[in-house]
């Protein structure tokens, strides 16, 4: 026997998942993540037997219920279920999965169209910060086709331009964790910094690399992981992370001068895969150190007058990701005012996905279901 959960997949960004109802899930944690881990077919190097895609990028869910907060349409809670460990976290954010969320709520019921455009105010439950995202709603129904390109993804679709508010800080407590814009970790210069995710950004040279490096190049160096490793787990407790041994945070960046016209080159573990372009908080948090006085991508961009910078164009593996900044420098200290980009989603399926009733036999709770 198999128990039927409701279930949409869809591309956000570059990155693709299972979206859910939270209604639809086990009100119980455990149980929630052991449907999750089923449904993914973790853990399995090749999640033959789930719809994960072997790799995190498409190991992703995003849950979504009505809003906690007055200031929200909806509440929106990121997992990332490990593809072959039993895992599932929710220390980090993913503002990929967040393109789709918009979309996703509207058609679900949970917000109404509002005309041809409709802002969708996301409150991000792992950060406990909002996320506005603008979606075309012909017709009061998401559209999905449109001009807009990003990098990392083939071919066009609607625009979802979305602007973050107040997440300096949102994982670590403050924009710059450790309260240095540089500090020196088993001999390594790093900046730790948190503006929607938390990312630790090193020199690429000091680890004998250019940053061009190909993602497979980087992840078949055995020795170059170890060490990337070894200073994650030691600035995790200095960013206030706690034990990161278990955990998806902090990101781990290499960075060197720009190749393509962009304002720095970036090659993202994520934090043990190395990512084919970056994630969307992780290019939010690497454009701000490139703002940020005294930091290594401070040192590697070179920008001259930080606060007339508008928008930085963050290099990674295929291709560009452009992020709108605006920043206030006073003594020595950057205040981000505002920090947005743009990304794009597409619904892929929407039916029914099945595990087992040994996992869960459909019943939320005790209480719930009962004759």
């Amino acid at each position: 026997m198999q128990t039927t959960i409701p279930c949409t997949i869809m591309r956000g960004g570059t990155s693709k998942g299972l979206y859910f109802l939270a209604s639809d899930l086990p009100a119980d944690i455990t149980a929630r993540d052991a449907v999750l881990l089923a449904a993914m077919g973790s853990p399995d190097a090749r999640q033959i037997d789930g719809l994960g895609g072997a790799h995190p990028l498409t190991s992703k869910v995003a849950i979504v219920s009505a809003p906690t907060r007055p200031d929200a349409d909806v509440d929106y809670l990121f997992l990332q279920v490990s593809v072959d460990k039993a895992e599932v976290s929710d220390s980090q954010n993913c503002g990929n999965l967040l393109a789709g969320v918009g979309p996703f709520a509207i058609e679900q019921g949970l917000v109404q169209a509002t005309g041809d455009l409709t802002n969708v105010r996301m409150h991000m439950l792992n950060t406990q910060s909002i996320g506005v995202a603008s979606i075309q709603t012909p017709g009061g129904q998401p559209r999905y086709d449109g001009d807009a390109r990003i990098d990392g993804v083939p071919g066009t679709a609607a625009p979802i331009p979305i602007d973050f508010l107040d997440v300096a800080g949102s994982s670590c407590g403050a924009l710059l964790p450790t309260g240095n814009p540089i500090d020196l970790v088993n001999g390594v210069e790093v900046t730790c910094i948190d503006n929607g995710m938390p990312v630790v950004v090193m020199r690429a040279s000091d680890f004998g690399k250019t940053g061009y490096e190909t993602p497979e190049a980087l992840e078949a160096d055995a020795e170059l992981k170890a060490k990337v490793e070894a200073i994650r787990l030691v600035v995790g407790p200095m960013m206030n992370l706690g034990d990161v041994t278990k955990k998806t945070v902090p990101k781990m960046c290499l960075v060197a001068p720009a190749q393509h016209g962009g304002i720095i080159c970036t090659r993202s573990f994520i934090p043990h895969r190395v990512h084919d372009a970056i994630g969307v908080f992780g290019a939010v948090s690497v454009a701000t150190a490139c703002v940020t006085p005294g930091s290594i991508a401070a040192e590697v961009a070179g920008i001259k007058d930080v606060e007339a910078v508008k928008s930085l164009e963050v290099e990674h593996p295929t291709g560009f990701f452009t992020v709108d900044m605006d920043v206030t420098v006073k003594g020595g200290a950057v205040s981000v005012n505002r920090s947005a980009l743009l990304r794009t989603a597409r619904k892929l399926m929407r039916g029914e996905i099945y595990v087992s009733t040994s996992v869960w036999d459909g019943r939320r709770s005790q209480d719930e279901d009962a004759p």
